[in-house]
């Protein structure tokens, strides 16, 4: 049995109309909404749920606010399904259905198992020519007007239960380590094979839970630039970006997100194999960021927020040239 990824989140919602528009700007596509709920596509059909958090079908919150309130993995087929049952007996809000199992992981996530049906694709980032190797010939690379995200990549909470989480996600879910803080963070992905990390678990010093950040992937860099500025022109507000993370080499840009925590535009991360082994990382800006753009860049002046753009053809001219 394999996970294969996320397939669904579930936010809790207190302001379902702004979260409807910010999900519509970051480039999901809306297939349903009534008034107590609205659901979201990625390309591949990752779904975003977002539910009035007064719902109570909603599983329980792990924090005051909107927030996460489930997330549901992947896996390939219904044998695969079927040989988690049982798994997660003894684990708080246990359950099984014909066609999904799941429980309360130790942090206070609902988390399910189901069949994947996200749809495969056939697309394809703009491939980097670099020294000693050239991948893109007599082909620009592009430019993105607005980002569609491919799929929800990872999620990363903050948790007073690391040794606990660690444990249930290695032995119950099959996830390995990639990378570690030890005793603060563990970076960790589905699979042997696979991206850096699909979840990221952080304890904070004042212990507390919650969520950090769900983080979508788009295809290329070009994508995070292109996406981000979209979201700038939209209004919503950069909390950290563009920037470089040294420890998944992925680019990144942050925002604040509405529905809850922050939302994350990523690409070119590190994959991994069996043959990596997870090395461990002393906590701090340079190790989170090797660069970064405070405030992020506006999406009408493409410079940094709050800088005069050019006003000639050319970056050299000047206004009375």
């Amino acid at each position: 049995m394999t996970i294969l990824g996320i397939e669904q989140i579930i936010y809790g919602v207190t302001d379902l109309a702004t979260c409807r528009r910010f999900f519509a700007d970051w480039g999901l596509k809306e297939v349903e909404h009534d008034d107590s709920h609205a659901r979201f596509e990625t390309l591949n059909g990752c779904t975003v749920l977002l539910v009035d958090a007064s719902d109570p079908s909603l599983p329980r919150a792990f924090e005051e606010g909107p927030t996460l309130r489930e997330v549901t993995w992947g896996v390939a087929t219904k044998a695969e399904l079927d040989e988690l049952r049982g798994r997660f007996a003894g684990q708080p809000g246990h359950f099984e259905t014909e066609d999904a199992v799941g429980c309360i992981d130790p942090n206070g996530m609902a988390i399910r198992v189901e069949v994947t049906r996200k749809r495969a694709l056939d697309i394809h980032g703009s491939p980097s020519n670099v020294w000693g190797q050239t991948l893109r010939v007599d082909q620009p690379s592009p430019i993105y007007e607005r980002a569609e995200p491919v799929e929800v990549g990872h999620v990363v909470f903050f948790t007073n239960q690391l040794a606990e989480q660690e444990k249930f996600y290695q032995e119950l879910l099959g996830f390995e380590m990639s990378d570690r803080y030890p005793g603060r963070g563990a970076f960790m992905r589905c699979a042997p094979h696979g991206g850096h990390h699909d979840i990221f678990l952080l304890a904070l010093p004042g212990g507390k839970r919650g969520l950090n950040h769900v983080a979508f992937t788009v295809r290329d860099i070009h994508e995070v630039f292109g996406g981000g500025m979209h979201i700038s022109r939209c209004g919503w507000d950069t909390q950290l970006g563009p920037g470089r993370h040294p420890v998944s080499s992925a680019y990144f840009w942050y925002f604040q997100n509405p529905a809850g925590g922050l939302i994350e535009y990523y690409a070119d991360e590190d994959q991994l194999t069996p043959e990596w082994q997870p090395r461990d990382f002393e906590p701090g800006p340079t190790v989170f960021a090797e660069w970064a753009i405070d405030g992020g860049i506006d999406g009408n002046t493409r410079r940094q927020k709050n800088a005069k753009a050019p006003e000639g053809k050319f970056m050299t001219e000047r206004k009375n040239d």
